[in-house]
């Protein structure tokens, strides 16, 4: 895949207990993809890629995942489903998982957040949140 690739990269922890029990950290890049954008159709391409690492301390599965993608018009859509790119990747403790996909959006500029929807091996469910991270063409933001 051809782009740029921006420094957009960011760590969340999602902690449901004090002891770390139930912990996941995600990091995000993103990059430009201008070979399918067309800014004359208000089509702008991003490639968007996800590393979760598994920082508990018990094996957790990923079971789906909800996005909130806002472009610079507040112009909002929502993704769910189940997995990511046909996965339900379960992770012991410290395993990683990293997968690439990628959403278009009518701006050059746009945010996507959400979360995964967990379940641990001992059954409790939880949420790893993804914080907000920016979609941008290169040049736009500094």
């Amino acid at each position: 895949m051809t782009g740029f690739e921006l420094c957009a990269a960011r760590a969340v922890k999602t902690s449901m207990a004090a002891d770390k029990k139930y912990e996941i950290t995600i990091t995000t890049r993103t990059t430009y993809v201008p070979e399918q954008s067309d800014a004359d159709q208000d089509r702008y391409v991003f490639a968007y890629t996800i590393t979760l690492k598994n920082t508990g301390n018990i094996a957790a599965q990923l079971i789906s995942r909800h996005w909130i993608i806002t472009d610079a018009d507040s112009k909002s859509q929502e993704v769910r489903g189940l997995g990511v790119v046909g996965e339900q990747p379960k992770l012991r403790p410290d395993e990683s998982f990293e997968y690439t996909s990628g959403t278009a959006i009518a701006t050059p500029v746009g945010t996507m957040r959400g979360t995964y929807q967990m379940v641990a091996d001992d059954g409790l469910q939880f949420d790893a949140a993804v914080a907000e991270f920016t979609l941008s063409i290169p040049r736009v933001l500094h």
